[in-house]
């Protein structure tokens, strides 16, 4: 009783330096980032996949992926039955943005439906096509891509119902406009995802210390909590439950994927992993890092495992250096794994878009238990200005414990016309965690 006290207390006794706007001005920044998106990103995503004109329609509580990236700030949901329209000009490599909605959505896209003077909405939508005149609309349907799959079949069939043959013909897949929409970064969003980063490798800076880990008495499963605990103290939500494990001597490699670790207490000579993202400003992270828990006779980790960890650092250099404009992930990854193994790693490759969804939109490079390329997905082409998990491990044979670890890293990366770049550094050396005293 009186050790759970201790670590609760001591649990208790958090801090963090990192400053996060509070949520009006988070409010003012998201509007910003759309309004940049709207006015400077669409329009060259519309004319390079020769789409006229693209309608999105959404209905509150069931909304269409792509409304994520559109979505007021003062908004939770879409409201009603929300029509968007985003019209490309090729004369003027502009895009008008409308709403066919009871309400403006938000400041950047006014509503232009009078309802008084036209009652059913899809009439007003009709009239508004007919009096634009596109030469194709897009939609968002799609056979392989849940995020750019958000139209619903009632208002699919409500739209078809509604429109001239002449409008029906002109109907095509948003596919790809929708992907390098979801997928694409702007340079503000650049900027932002800096932050991001640095606020979610400070929170696992935190948890992977004595302020939060007491070797003997802290459970991996404590540190999980304690990481959500944090995050929503920082008024920021997380993506995805985090999960903290160990790999230890006595146990094989396979230990950290066992339900077991992720109870285990935490003991000196451990090898400590998590896996944790948060969602803020309309982005999210995903990160996975290590820590040793220093026995009382140690300053420093191990030189097998400081090597192990060398190892998994060149297997993400090889697996960047692959990054090309237009090359898929299923050839990034044939590739990658092809020149690991003949340097002498054993590795596993399982890399994926990163954005407004945590899974992202664009291609994917390998699943873990997909290692020889991922249908369709991975079939994707890399483009410019797209931020990736960048996660994979390798397997190192270390003699002094007889067996293998895995070295499991994963870091938020960035993929420019300049190159790859890691957004705020990645780990090339192991956290310490001291025996407590």
């Amino acid at each position: 009783m009186v050790k759970k006290i201790i670590l609760a207390l001591l649990l208790c006794q958090v801090s963090f330096s990192q400053q996060i706007l509070d949520l009006k001005d988070r409010a003012s920044l998201i509007e910003k980032i759309q309004k940049d998106r709207l006015e400077n990103l669409l329009p060259k995503l519309m004319s390079k996949n020769g789409i006229d004109m693209w309608i999105i329609i959404t209905r509150e509580y069931n909304e269409d992926p792509v409304i994520k990236t559109l979505l007021p700030p003062t908004w939770l949901n879409a409201r009603r039955r929300t029509i968007l329209v985003f019209t490309y000009n090729e004369k003027s490599k502009t895009t008008e943005s409308v709403a066919i909605s009871r309400y403006n959505f938000g400041n950047n896209i006014k509503s232009i439906w009078d309802k008084e003077k036209t009652p059913n909405q899809l009439v007003a939508l009709k009239e508004y096509i007919e009096s634009v005149n596109p030469k194709n609309i897009g939609l968002n349907y799609s056979k392989n891509f849940a995020l750019v799959d958000g139209i619903s079949k009632s208002d699919y069939e409500l739209f078809y119902d509604s429109m001239t043959n002449e409008i029906k013909n002109k109907v095509v897949s948003a596919e790809k406009l929708g992907i390098q929409w979801i997928e694409t970064r702007t340079e503000l969003e650049k900027k932002v995802y800096k932050d991001l980063v640095k606020i979610t490798q400070n929170i696992i800076n935190e948890a992977f210390s004595n302020k939060v880990i007491k070797p003997g008495l802290t459970t991996t499963d404590d540190v999980v909590w304690w990481m959500r605990e944090k995050v929503l103290e920082l008024k920021l939500k997380t993506w995805f439950h985090p999960t903290v494990d160990v790999q230890r001597n006595e146990k094989s490699d396979l230990y950290a994927f066992d339900g077991k670790s992720k109870y285990d207490i935490i003991q000196p000579g451990d090898l400590v992993h998590c896996d944790f993202g948060i969602s803020y400003l309309t982005l999210n992270t995903d990160c996975q890092q290590i820590a040793y828990v220093l026995k009382d006779d140690e300053n420093k980790a191990p030189n097998f495992l400081v090597n192990a960890l060398k190892d998994a650092n060149k297997l993400q250099d090889i697996l960047t250096g692959e990054f090309e404009l237009n090359k898929t992930g299923n050839e990034i990854l044939s590739n990658s794994l092809k020149i690991a193994k003949q340097s002498g790693l054993d590795p596993q490759i399982y890399t994926h878009p990163l954005g407004t969804f945590g899974h992202s939109a664009g291609t994917t490079i390998g699943m873990w238990d997909s290692q020889n390329g991922v249908p369709i997905k991975g079939d994707v082409s890399m483009n410019y200005d797209t931020v990736y998990a960048i996660e994979l491990n390798n397997k190192s044979f270390i003699k002094e414990w007889n067996k293998e670890v895995r070295i499991m890293l994963e870091e938020a990366g960035l993929f420019e016309e300049n190159g790859f770049r890691y957004i705020n550094g990645r780990q090339t050396e192991i956290l310490l965690i001291k025996p407590f005293k």
